[in-house]
């Protein structure tokens, strides 16, 4: 089988844009943003926008500082990544963030592949722009799609694990849809709720 992740406040304890934007000290405005894009409140690509611009002229170093520093992972996770890929399944994660932290924490968490959006820098700073292939509300779902072909397997075949509203594009693909400690707009669409802050927990879900 398919397992997708989802990254921040999934895999991840937080979400990662609000710790960068802490790291700056421009995090007020930024959580405001992020807290209605996860609720469906606001468009995702909109509010990716205005919410790295906030990070414009931010010092690479200081990014890769922050990751190391500020970011935690899910309780559970690498033993839940670890289980599902020993069970035979693969195991990847979709991300509305950022490449620089997903492929961080990839060989951490012993993900097969993350797919995530760029960070864009320049002199060594942010540019305050971003791009790749997540920037959308329908990002996810395009590219569980895609991946199914690749694979040659259908929604049967898919387990999909999230928590937000950009969530919902990928849960429409997949049989098995798993709403971790969610908002309850993406609860409505999942075929199973874990409200446990513990990722072993779906591995009685995931066979």
């Amino acid at each position: 089988m398919l397992v997708v992740f989802d990254f921040d406040s999934t895999l991840m304890d937080g979400e990662s844009i609000d710790l960068l934007a802490k790291r700056y000290r421009v995090e007020s405005a930024v959580a405001y943003i992020t807290r209605e894009a996860m609720e469906g409140k606001l468009d995702f690509f909109e509010s990716l926008i205005k919410r790295v611009a906030f990070l414009k002229d931010m010092p690479l170093n200081l990014v890769e500082e922050s990751i190391k520093k500020d970011f935690n992972l899910m309780n559970g996770s690498i033993e839940c990544v670890k289980e599902l890929r020993k069970r035979g399944h693969i195991v990847v994660c979709f991300s509305g963030g950022f490449r620089i932290i997903t492929e961080y924490f990839k060989d951490i968490l012993g993900l097969h592949a993350t797919f995530s959006n760029i960070l864009h820098h320049k002199d060594s700073k942010l540019t305050g722009q971003v791009g790749g292939e997540m920037m959308f509300a329908d990002s996810k779902g395009n590219m569980l799609q895609n991946l199914q072909r690749i694979l040659n397997i259908d929604s049967s075949k898919c387990v999909v694990v999230g928590d937000g509203a950009n969530d919902l594009s990928m849960f429409a693909y997949a049989d098995t849809k798993i709403a971790f400690c969610a908002k309850e707009i993406l609860k409505r669409s999942a075929t199973h709720c874990v409200d446990n802050k513990d990722l072993r927990d779906i591995l009685n879900i995931v066979p």
